[in-house]
C-alpha cells in the first residue's frame, strides 16, 4: 500500500488555492466594488499561508502575508481596491507558485520588488471614510472615545452534523469569540436525536452567543471565515439596553455552557431556552447528504488513469482475440461467455474513457491571465468570451493543446485585434473580443479562436510567401491554401519583433501539435471583420469504435463516428464511374477514392464492392473497399517514427489473430476527396 507524501498533497491543493485565488483577483479587475470577491480573495491568501506554514513553506508564508494584510485592509475599508493592486497581487501570485515549487531556490530581489509594488499600491490609495466632512468637527476626544466605545452583539450559529468528523471544533470557535470581548454563550441541545439514533461523530448542538467587544463586525466573521460557506451563521448587533436586560439571563445560562464540554445538559436547561430561529431543527439531513456528496470525490493521480486505461487496451485486444475464436467455434458455451466478455469489457471500456473525460473549462480558464497580461501589455481594451466550457476531451488532448492555443489567442491579440483608436475610426467599439468556444461533432471536439479585428491580409500573406520562396510568383492559390501558408515554419507577416510575435516561430508548432494528435486546422478570415481559426480534435486518443474493411488483403479501421452510411457498388456502376469516381446519393454528388488504387493492392476488385461514406463537418467522401467484415473496438497505438509522414493513417491496431490494421486518417482522406472533386470540376 503506497503513503501519500504530505508535501505533494500540500502543492496539489495549493496550486488549486492559487488557481481559486486568480479567478478571483480576474473577476475583481472588472467588480472592483464587489466585497464577496474581496472576501474570496482573502480567505484563498489567508488558506494558503496557513498551509505554507503548516507544511514548512516559510518564505511562501512570509511573502503570502503582505498580500493577505493588503486585502484585509481592503475589507476593513481603510484602502480602496484598484486596478493596480490587483495587477500587483497578481504578479505576486506568479512568485507563490515558484515558491510552492521551489521553496529551496534562490529567487534573488523577486519578492523584495513585489511587495515595493504591492506597498505602492496600497500605500497611496487610503479610502476615505464615508462621514468625512461631519468628522471634521467632531473633538479628537470625543473621537477617541467612540472608537473605544463597545459594541453588543447576537450571535447565533450552527455547524454541519459532519463537521467534527471533518476537523472543526465548535469549542475553538467559542474560545475566539470569547477572546474578543466578554462573552456569554448558551447551547441549543433540542436537535440532539434520542440516544438509540445519535451518531457519536455527528453535531447536533447549535448556539446562542452574546458578545460585548470594541471589536467590529468583520472580527466576529474572521472566526467563522474557513466555515462560512457550510454553517448558518446569524449576527445581529443590539443596544445597550437589549443588551443589560439580556445580560442577567444569559448570565444564568452560563452553567449550560460550562456542562456542555465537560458533561450531559442536565435536562431542566433546556425548557429554560428559547429557539434560536436560525438553526432548524431538520437541519441534520441537509448535513448528511452534503457529507455523502463530499464522500463522492476521491483524488486519484492521472498516472493511475494512464496505467488502467493500457490495463482496458490490454483486455480489449484479448476480448477481440476471444470473440475470434468462439465465431470459429461451434461450442454454444464458448459463444456465450464471449458474449457476455464483449458486453462487460465494452462498458468497462466507456466507463474508463469517461474518466479520462475532462472539460474543456479547466482549459479555456487559464486564458483569463493571459488576455488580462497581454491587455496591459499592448495598451487593447480585451473581451475574453467563453463558449462551450463544458464540452469534454480526452486529457491527453487537454495537455497537449495548451501551448497551441497560447500562441493562437497571442497571434489574435497582436495581429487581429485593432488599438482603441483604430476601432473607434473604423465605426467599431473601443472594446477587441476574442472568443474560444468548444462544441463537439461526432467523434471530434472543435475548438474554436475567433476575434473580430482586422482579418488576414492575403496581399501580405502572398508577398511574405513569394519572398520566402514558398510559393513561385504568381502561383495559383485557392483561399484555403494561401491561409494555410501561415503555419510554414518561419513565417511572420509582422513588421517588427515584438515580445508577442514576429520570429515566425509558433504557427508551425501549432499545426505539428494538432496533426500529431490526428486533428486540423481550419481558417476562415474576412477583412475588417476579423477571423476563426477552427482545431478538429479526436475526443480521444486511446479507444474507438472502428469499422473493419478488407482492401485487397490487407484489413484496415474507419473510425466509427466519422462513417454515414455504406452503400454496394456494382461492377457495373464502377465501370460507368471511370474517371469521374462520383456516386449519385439523395440529389447530392459525392466524390469517392477506391483506397484498391490509393493503396496500389495490385488485386483485382471483388464483384460485390462496398462504398463506405464518410464525413468530418460538412464535407463527405466515398471509401470503396473489398468487404466490410464488421465492427471493432480498436485500441489506438501510435506509428513509428519511420511512419510519420505517411498521412493516409492515424495509427494502427492489434486484432483478434495478432494481425496489425492500420486505421485510417478520415480527414485526410477526405480532403483528398474534396482535392479531387475540385480537379475534377476544373477539367470538365
Amino acid at each position: 500500500m503506497s503513503t501519500l507524501d504530505p508535501v505533494a498533497v500540500f502543492r496539489t491543493e495549493a496550486a488549486e488555492c492559487l488557481e481559486a485565488i486568480e479567478a478571483g483577483l480576474l473577476d475583481l479587475t472588472h467588480q472592483l466594488d464587489n466585497k464577496d470577491l474581496v472576501d474570496a480573495v482573502f480567505r484563498g491568501l489567508h488558506t494558503l499561508k496557513g498551509s505554507g506554514a503548516m507544511f514548512g513553506f516559510e518564505a511562501l508564508a512570509a511573502f503570502t502575508h503582505h498580500c493577505e494584510t493588503a486585502f484585509d485592509r481592503v475589507r476593513k475599508g481603510e484602502v480602496a481596491a484598484t486596478s493596480e493592486l490587483v495587477a500587483a497581487v497578481l504578479a505576486a501570485q506568479d512568485h507563490m507558485r515558484a515558491l510552492v515549487d521551489q521553496p529551496d531556490a534562490d529567487h534573488g530581489d523577486i519578492g523584495h520588488r513585489l511587495l515595493t509594488q504591492l506597498q505602492a499600491a496600497v500605500g497611496g490609495r487610503e479610502a476615505a471614510p464615508a462621514a468625512a466632512p461631519a468628522a471634521v468637527s467632531v473633538p479628537a476626544a470625543a473621537r477617541d472615545a467612540a472608537a473605544k466605545k463597545k459594541n453588543s452583539w447576537r450571535i447565533r450559529f450552527s455547524l454541519p452534523a459532519n463537521s467534527m468528523a471533518n476537523g472543526t471544533n465548535p469549542l475553538g470557535l467559542l474560545d475566539e469569540l470569547r477572546d474578543l470581548g466578554e462573552c456569554t454563550v448558551r447551547a441549543n441541545t433540542s436537535a440532539i436525536p434520542p440516544l438509540d439514533a445519535l451518531a457519536p461523530t455527528e453535531l447536533h448542538i447549535s448556539w446562542d452567543v452574546t458578545l460585548t467587544s470594541e471589536q467590529d463586525r468583520s472580527a466576529i466573521d474572521d472566526v467563522f471565515i474557513f466555515v462560512l460557506d457550510d454553517m448558518e451563521l446569524s449576527v445581529e448587533e443590539i443596544s445597550g439596553q437589549a443588551a443589560a436586560t439580556a445580560a442577567p439571563v444569559e448570565e444564568k445560562a452560563a452553567p449550560a455552557s460550562v456542562a456542555v464540554s465537560a458533561a450531559p445538559v442536565p435536562p431542566t436547561t433546556v425548557p429554560e431556552f428559547r429557539p434560536v430561529e436560525a438553526v432548524p431543527a431538520k437541519r441534520d439531513v441537509p448535513a448528511a447528504v452534503s457529507q455523502a456528496k463530499a464522500a463522492e470525490n476521491v483524488r486519484v493521480p492521472a498516472e493511475r488513469l494512464d496505467e488502467l486505461m493500457d490495463r482496458v487496451g490490454e483486455l480489449v485486444i484479448a476480448q477481440s482475440r476471444l470473440s475470434q475464436l468462439a465465431s470459429a467455434s461451434t461450442d454454444i458455451a464458448l459463444r456465450s461467455v464471449s458474449e457476455e466478455i464483449e458486453r462487460l469489457s465494452g462498458e468497462l471500456r466507456d466507463t474508463m474513457m469517461v474518466l479520462r473525460m475532462v472539460p474543456v473549462a479547466t482549459l479555456f480558464s487559464r486564458f483569463r491571465r493571459l488576455v488580462h497580461d497581454l491587455a496591459r501589455e499592448t495598451g487593447k481594451v480585451i473581451e475574453l468570451v467563453t463558449e462551450g466550457e463544458s464540452t469534454e476531451v480526452d486529457k491527453t488532448v487537454i495537455e497537449r493543446l495548451a501551448d497551441p492555443l497560447v500562441h493562437l489567442v497571442r497571434n489574435s491579440i497582436d495581429h487581429g485585434l485593432e488599438t482603441p483608436a483604430d476601432r473607434l475610426a473604423s465605426g467599431k467599439s473601443e472594446a477587441g473580443t476574442v472568443t474560444l468556444s468548444a462544441r463537439q461533432a461526432g467523434g471530434e471536439v472543435i475548438i474554436s479562436i475567433k476575434d473580430d479585428g482586422r482579418g488576414i491580409n492575403r496581399e501580405r500573406v502572398r508577398a511574405k510567401a513569394e519572398s520566402s520562396g514558398l510559393i513561385q510568383p504568381g502561383q495559383p492559390l485557392s483561399d484555403s491554401e494561401l491561409l494555410q501558408l501561415i503555419f510554414a515554419p518561419g513565417f511572420s507577416t509582422a513588421a517588427a519583433i515584438t515580445n508577442l510575435s514576429g520570429r515566425g516561430v509558433g504557427m508551425d508548432v501549432v499545426k505539428k501539435t494538432v496533426e500529431a494528435l490526428r486533428g486540423a486546422i481550419d481558417i476562415v478570415s474576412v477583412p475588417g471583420q476579423g477571423s476563426e481559426v477552427s482545431l478538429r480534435i479526436p475526443l480521444t486518443l486511446a479507444i474507438i469504435d472502428g469499422l473493419l474493411v478488407r482492401v485487397g488483403s490487407g484489413r484496415y479501421v474507419i473510425p466509427l463516428s466519422a462513417v454515414e452510411e455504406c452503400l454496394e457498388l456494382s461492377l457495373e456502376e464502377d465501370l460507368r464511374s471511370r474517371g469521374r469516381s462520383f456516386i449519385s446519393l439523395r440529389d447530392s454528388l459525392v466524390p469517392f477514392l477506391r483506397l484498391r488504387d490509393l493503396f496500389r493492392t495490385g488485386t483485382k476488385p471483388d464483384v460485390h464492392q462496398k462504398v463506405v461514406v464518410i464525413s468530418t463537418g460538412t464535407e463527405r467522401v466515398g471509401l470503396v473497399v473489398d468487404q466490410i467484415i464488421g465492427d471493432h473496438q480498436t485500441v489506438i497505438k501510435s506509428m513509428s517514427k519511420l511512419h510519420n509522414n505517411v498521412a493516409t493513417f492515424s495509427g494502427a491496431t492489434i486484432l483478434g489473430d495478432g494481425s496489425v490494421a492500420l486505421i485510417l486518417d478520415v480527414g485526410h482522406l477526405v480532403a483528398a476527396g474534396q482535392q479531387q472533386e475540385a480537379q475534377l470540376r476544373v477539367a470538365g
